[in-house]
């Protein structure tokens, strides 16, 4: 559901009404609200728009190091902090256990070493996303192309957005993250206390023709593309091999998804 100007304008109005505004008088918001409106204006159909999704294929994540390898590309180009405290903690991308990541596929017969398996889970970039709907200020949007994304100018700090959203994929700057950032990189922003965070897409490396940092570094491991491309890896891993995602149940419709059992899929 991305957002375009009339229902930009309504959100912002909201804010004003909630008397929010003032908040946001130091960034200079009637600047911000033109310049946003704007950009949400429906684009003409001159491409065609791309559907982003990724992939997971478990046969490629053999040792902690082929997890930690990719975590660790997220955390390093993004800014996120290394916080001593897990209530601190502020997570991208991680691993999970498979009783955990997908909690209601119950089978009491599975393999223990499947049990024990660590997944890794990240923003799953809803078709539907509950975040989107519950978020008042319009901070976290979806972009055309599938993409969910923030705008943390924007985001005071309600936390109704991690209520809603059903895989525990946003964390709180309970503390302010730049003091326990260990390596900066000046070319992503970092972010302040009382701001929701979450993974972006590295829509700033799609919009390079990049992959995500994550993907490049997972040695084949996160298989990321266009869905709405039938020559694409994603298009033909999802509409040929037995794929699952996280908690369907909720409606949200993920655009992740996992290849457990994993085969070549090239």
């Amino acid at each position: 559901m991305s957002i375009n100007r009339r229902q930009f304008l309504k959100r912002a109005g909201v804010v004003t009404a909630l008397g929010l505004g003032g908040s946001f008088a130091t960034i200079g918001i009637g600047d911000r609200l033109a310049s946003a409106a704007s950009e949400y204006e429906e684009a003409p159909n001159a491409d065609k728009i791309k559907h982003w999704a990724m992939v997971v294929d478990m046969s490629k994540f053999k040792t902690e190091e082929d997890i930690n390898r990719v975590i660790q590309s997220c955390d390093k180009i993004h800014n996120i902090p290394q916080m001593d405290s897990s209530k601190d903690e502020i997570k991208w991308i991680w691993s999970d256990d498979y009783e955990h990541t997908f909690a209601d596929s119950e089978n009491e017969y599975l393999d223990e070493t499947m049990k024990k398996m660590p997944f890794i889970v990240m923003c799953n970039h809803c078709e539907n996303p509950a975040c989107v709907r519950a978020c008042p200020t319009g901070a976290t949007f979806k972009r055309e192309d599938g993409i969910v994304t923030m705008d943390f100018h924007r985001c005071i700090g309600c936390r109704f957005c991690m209520g809603a959203c059903p895989f525990g994929a946003r964390s709180f700057n309970f503390r302010d993250p730049r003091p326990f950032i260990k390596d900066f990189n000046p070319n992503f922003p970092t972010r302040t206390q009382g701001v929701v965070e979450k993974c972006l897409g590295c829509y700033e490396r799609l919009e390079k023709g990049e992959q995500p940092a994550c993907a490049e570094a997972s040695n084949g491991g996160l298989i990321f593309g266009d869905l709405s491309d039938q020559n694409s890896d994603v298009y033909k891993i999802v509409s040929t091999k037995f794929t699952i995602r996280r908690k369907t149940q909720f409606g949200t419709q993920p655009n992740v998804y996992y290849l457990v059992g994993g085969g070549d899929h090239a």
